[in-house]
């Protein structure tokens, strides 16, 4: 006799992730042999670099195959530090560092260490998906601070400060943003780090895309004068080196937020793997030529995409400053049997086989997002559908 599966209660707080389903459905309809053209994955088209991958193989003809510490090796830790120091001027040592299983696991330790039932942790709109989950699974409350768009989405310190309350552990920055592309100014993040230093609540700088930056030049608030105390760093190799299978991320923040997310995580992951490991050693301290490369490329692309989008009737878009997504508002074509984001990406994809994350997923309900982390051939398929469809839907 089977039992019945009574699923722990915390589970129904999250969510499955949108973007990993979008991509499932993608990759199944391919093997179908339907010719998709996938905008929804958040992932570079660029190879490892061949220096990186040397690294890898390396570990393996040297047999560097056991467990490591649960929190990562100390070289590679060291070498974060270092290179989070040459790139934005932090003092970072490895105790205040964790590696962890890409920039979600960091993030996902974090909020499990720092965040009680109860307590309220800021998130402008739209967010990274998985903003929102990893707080509910924590049993905290997200407070969204919602953005706009004809401001380019930008949140600012005056609005958090109206969303502060005594519950508020922590406030959470994506910039550059996904899925907005936004970029706060410096000035801007500064004012809203001393606005939550002052009441001693910690910062979270989510800082994935920090090298693609396409007006200004990369910068980190852990850099500021006493943020050590309150800010916390979540990074990743995934986006700046092309290595999203590798999964490698990292954490700068207190040794004490350190030790209590290195030992959650010693009971969960415990260490990443030892050879992606050493890549990633090679990733801080090798060559950075290929970052660069890849932004140019971006760059190009995103100026084909806002001008392409510009082009069909109705669609509004804001110029996205960083990341590699568009997030355009369709809701022109909100008619018929498309009352909303996820309608408009559930047609898009069975009908014009093209796939894209629906704004649902994000917080906001009249857009979609496009990563233009493809090549250039796609995109023009892609944008071309995507115009027709919206043709059609309005007609």
């Amino acid at each position: 006799m089977q039992a019945t599966a009574e699923i722990a209660s915390r589970i129904s707080t999250i969510s499955v992730s949108s973007t990993m389903k979008v991509a499932a459905e993608a990759d199944r309809l391919r093997r179908e042999g339907v010719d998709v053209v996938d905008f929804g994955a958040g992932e570079p088209d660029f190879p490892t670099p061949d220096n990186i991958k040397q690294a890898a193989i390396d570990a393996l003809a040297a047999n560097f195959t056991k467990y490591t510490n649960a929190g990562g090796t100390p070289e590679l830790r060291q070498a974060i530090c270092e290179r989070h120091k040459t790139d934005f001027g932090t003092s970072y040592s490895a105790a205040e560092c964790l590696v962890t299983v890409g920039g979600k696991h960091a993030i996902f330790n974090l909020i499990q260490a720092l965040v009680d039932p109860g307590d309220e942790v800021i998130i402008p709109v739209p967010y990274w998906v998985t903003y929102k989950d990893v707080v509910n699974y924590a049993g905290g409350v997200c407070v969204f601070v919602d953005t706009e768009e004809s401001a380019g989405f930008e949140v600012t310190a005056a609005m958090i400060e109206r969303h502060l309350t005594p519950r508020t552990k922590l406030v959470i920055i994506n910039s550059p943003s996904n899925p907005s592309g936004a970029v706060l100014s410096r000035e801007e993040f500064r004012a809203i780090f001393q606005l939550t230093s002052k009441r001693d609540i910690f910062l979270l700088t989510d800082e994935c895309y920090c090298q693609f930056l396409y007006e200004d030049k990369p910068f980190s608030i852990a850099a500021e004068p006493g943020a050590k105390e309150t800010v916390v760093v979540a990074g990743s190799l995934s986006k700046t080196y092309a290595m999203t299978g590798w999964r490698i991320g990292f954490a700068l923040a207190p040794a004490s937020i350190i030790g209590a997310m290195n030992k959650l995580q010693s009971h969960s992951t415990s260490n990443p793997t030892s050879i992606a490991q050493k890549a990633a050693v090679e990733a801080m301290r090798g060559p950075q030529d290929s970052v660069p490369v890849m932004l140019a490329e971006y760059r190009r692309r995103r100026d084909f995409v806002i001008e392409r989008l510009r082009k069909i009737p109705g669609v509004s878009i804001v110029t996205p400053k960083g990341a590699f997504y568009a997030y355009p508002n369709v809701s022109i074509a909100f008619r018929g049997r498309i009352k909303n984001s996820l309608d408009f990406a559930n047609e898009l994809l069975a009908n014009a086989q093209v796939a894209v994350v629906p704004g649902e997923a994000f917080g906001t309900n009249d857009h979609i997002r496009i990563s233009y982390a493809t090549s250039m051939t796609e995109l023009e398929r892609g944008l071309d559908r995507l115009h027709k469809f919206i043709d059609s839907a309005r007609s």
